[in-house]
């Protein structure tokens, strides 16, 4: 029920987040989602591929610095008041949204969160039937 997300450990410094993304497309890795939160020093970018385990292996071949975590990744209709009302959710159950981040696939709006309890938010999922993303949906992308 939940995707891995691989989150990579960037310096701030110019064009080395084109590097990384062309690790990844030079071994013909898809990236479905990303999205970067930097600070002063460091970013972190975090991505969804085609392909989480072969990407995770390529990045460490290349010594980059990067991890695999739990994330879901939750289909909704695109109207904001259905982003909402997703979230909502979530929040209702006492769960604490960690970050998260949105794309749109095939007409679809995806939302993709990390919470402060995984276990929680898939009971979430499960009792409002909520549609999610596995893996093997990343891969046929």
């Amino acid at each position: 029920m939940t995707v891995k997300q691989i989150s990579v450990f960037l310096e701030n410094k110019y064009g080395r987040l084109n590097e990384i993304l062309a690790i990844l497309r030079d071994e013909s890795v898809k990236v479905v989602a990303a999205t970067l939160a930097d600070t002063i020093d460091y970013g972190i970018l975090r991505i969804l591929t085609t392909d989480q385990q072969k990407a995770y292996r390529i990045l460490l071949e290349h010594a980059v610095s990067a991890n695999m975590s739990e994330v879901l990744a939750v289909s909704f209709n695109s109207q904001l008041d259905t982003l909402s009302n997703t979230v909502e959710k979530f929040t209702q159950a006492g769960i604490t949204i960690e970050y998260m981040y949105c794309f749109s696939l095939c007409g679809k709006s995806i939302l993709v969160l990390r919470t402060n309890n995984m276990t929680a938010a898939i009971d979430v999922v499960r009792k409002n039937n909520l549609t999610v993303l596995s893996e093997t949906d990343l891969m046929n992308l």
